[in-house]
C-alpha cells in the first residue's frame, strides 16, 4: 500500500505530489487517514521562506491543522489519551507537537515550552515513516503524542482547526487572563482571530474589537459577534488605529490586546492599544529574524504585561472539542473554512492563502 503526499521542496517552488509506502505501525502508535487539513498561517510563512529555526531538512511534508480517522492501531493501543476506546474508523485529533518530557520546561509542568519540541516536530519526507505532515493522505502518530477521539456530533469542518487555531487562542487568552467585562482587541481576523472572537466572548469579554482590512474577514468577524471593527482601510496609520481603540474605550485602552497577524510591525501599535496595567498577548509572530522596534518604557512605565505563547498545553485541545460541542450552533465556525481543494491542487490553495483571499483554505485528500 502507498499513500500520496505533497512535498515542500523549497520556498518559492511548487510542491510536488509523490507516493510513499505506508509505514509499519509500531506498538502504541497509529496511522491516521487524513480527512481534512487546513492551511495555517504558519504554513504560509514556511512556503514563503519565513522560517530559519533549523527545522526539518528539505524536502518534507508540512501541515498540522487536521482531522483524520484511525486507519491502523499499533499493538497495545486501545484508547485515546483520556481512556476512551479507539477502533479503526474512529475520528481523532491530536497535539501535533511532541514534548520531550525530560527538559527543564517539561519537568516544571510547561510542556508547551519544551526546548526540544521544534526538533521533534518531524515532518520529514527523507525516511520512514514519511507521513509526518498533514498535507498527505495519511498521518503517522507516535506513541508519545496526545490524541483525542472526536465526538460524533462535530463535523470535520468544525474539528479541523481545533488542534491549532482554536486551541492556540483558547490557551493564549487563558494565559493572559481574560476576565468578565474585559475589553479585548484582536489584531487580525484570520483563522486565529475569528476563533479568538468566540473564545473571548465565552470567557466573558464585555467588548471585542477587531482590527482588520480584508472585507470578507471583516464580514466574518461581525458574524462571530465582534462589537467594533477598526478597518485598516478607514484608519490607515498606526496612530489612527490606536486613537480609534482609545476612543472606543473611553480613552484608557483595552484590558487585553492579542496580536494574531504574524506581522511584526503591529506589535508597536498593539502595545499602544493596551491600557495602563493591561495585558498584551503575542501569538502570530513566529518568524525568527523579523524585527520590530519598540519603546520599552511603554511597557515598564505603563505596567503592561506581555505574554507570548507559541504552543499550548494538551488540556487546551480537549477543552477545544468541548468548546465546539457547546457553541457549534452559536457561532458560524464552519464558514471559517472558505475554500476546499484536493491534494493535487495544493499549490493553487497556497496561492490564494498567500494573497489573503481566504480565511482558511482546506485540503481534502
Amino acid at each position: 500500500m502507498k499513500g500520496k503526499a505533497a512535498i515542500f521542496i523549497k520556498a518559492g517552488k511548487p510542491m510536488e505530489i509523490v507516493e510513499y509506502p505506508l509505514p509499519k505501525v509500531q506498538p502504541g502508535a497509529m496511522l491516521v487517514k487524513v480527512k481534512r487539513a487546513n492551511i495555517c498561517g504558519s504554513d504560509v510563512h514556511m512556503v514563503q521562506g519565513g522560517f530559519s529555526w533549523g527545522g526539518p531538512e528539505l524536502p518534507h511534508i508540512i501541515g498540522h491543522e487536521m482531522v483524520g480517522e484511525v486507519y491502523e492501531l499499533g499493538a497495545g493501543l486501545t484508547s485515546d489519551s483520556t481512556g476512551q476506546p479507539l477502533k479503526v474508523g474512529d475520528r481523532v485529533t491530536y497535539c501535533y507537537f511532541r514534548p520531550c518530557g525530560r527538559c527543564y520546561a517539561c519537568l516544571h509542568g510547561q510542556s508547551h515550552a519544551c526546548a526540544e519540541t521544534l526538533a521533534r516536530l518531524g515532518m520529514t519526507s527523507a525516511e520512514p515513516p514519511h507521513f509526518l505532515g498533514a498535507f498527505a493522505e495519511y498521518y503517522y502518530i507516535y506513541p508519545d503524542q496526545v490524541v483525542y477521539k472526536v465526538p460524533d456530533e462535530l463535523s470535520d469542518e468544525l474539528v479541523a482547526p481545533a488542534n491549532c487555531a482554536l486551541s492556540q487562542v483558547l490557551y493564549g487568552l487563558h494565559e493572559v487572563r481574560v476576565e468578565t467585562g474585559d475589553t479585548v482587541v484582536l489584531q487580525g481576523a484570520g483563522g486565529l482571530g475569528i476563533n479568538a472572537i468566540a473564545v473571548a466572548r465565552e470567557m466573558g469579554a464585555g467588548m471585542v474589537i477587531v482590527v482588520e482590512q480584508h472585507p470578507e474577514r471583516i464580514k466574518l468577524a461581525k458574524a462571530f459577534g465582534a462589537d467594533c471593527i477598526v478597518d485598516i482601510n478607514e484608519f490607515p496609520t498606526p496612530r489612527e488605529r490606536t486613537g480609534q481603540v482609545r476612543r472606543l474605550t473611553n480613552g484608557r485602552g483595552a484590558d487585553v490586546v492579542a496580536e494574531l497577524t504574524g506581522i511584526p510591525q503591529v506589535a508597536r501599535e498593539g502595545i499602544g492599544m493596551v491600557r495602563m496595567g493591561g495585558r498584551y498577548l503575542w501569538i502570530g509572530n513566529i518568524n525568527p529574524g523579523k524585527m520590530v522596534e519598540i519603546d520599552p518604557s511603554a511597557v515598564i512605565l505603563g505596567n503592561r504585561t506581555i505574554v507570548g505563547t507559541g504552543r499550548y498545553a494538551p488540556w487546551a485541545l480537549y477543552r477545544a472539542l468541548d468548546f465546539l460541542k457547546r457553541t457549534k450552533d452559536k457561532y458560524p465556525f464552519e464558514s471559517v473554512l472558505s475554500h476546499s481543494f484536493k491534494l493535487e491542487d495544493i499549490n493553487a490553495a497556497f496561492e490564494m492563502a498567500v494573497k489573503g483571499k481566504v480565511t482558511r483554505a482546506s485540503i481534502v485528500p
